[in-house]
């Protein structure tokens, strides 16, 4: 008996082991994905520093408009201002939820269509090398399996 109950024991604390290092990680993923989405959005306002400083990668609004119109070639001139602006707003608001963990499911499968189809001009765009050097696609797979995680754990 007190074998089969140091198994079962064992289970538990595994299951519980299991679980707080998935915890874990899905909140280090939310907070990276979070700061990620952050981070380019600040560049595209110039504070990490004016166009042509070193690690910037448009400085200011105006060059990101142009990128995004290089990215979305296929679309008519005109709308790449519009993109961007919703772009701009979806990468706030979904790293500001990432961050807060609100509707973590929802917010997780944003991201990863984000990301994805971010992945996927770039790679039409500029070729496959650019979306795998920056990680787009891994950051679009880390969003894929937080919204998995969050569907076990219903959040």
């Amino acid at each position: 008996m007190g074998a089969m109950a140091s198994v079962n024991q064992g289970r538990v604390d595994g299951r519980a082991r299991e679980t707080t290092e998935t915890r874990l990680l899905a909140l280090f993923a939310r907070l990276v994905i979070a700061v990620g989405f952050l981070s380019s959005v600040a560049d595209r306002f110039g504070l990490w520093g004016p166009a042509g400083s070193a690690r910037v990668a448009w400085g200011n609004w105006n060059n990101f408009v142009a990128f995004t119109a290089v990215l979305n070639f296929f679309l008519p001139h005109w709308s790449a201002p519009i993109l961007a602006v919703v772009v701009t707003i979806s990468e706030s608001s979904l790293g500001i939820l990432l961050i807060s963990g609100l509707w973590l499911r929802w917010t997780s499968a944003l991201s990863a269509a984000l990301l994805y189809l971010f992945a996927v001009a770039m790679s039409l765009a500029l070729g496959l090398k650019p979306p795998l050097d920056y990680s787009v696609y891994s950051a679009a797979a880390a969003a894929a399996l937080l919204f998995a995680s969050a569907g076990k754990r219903g959040d």
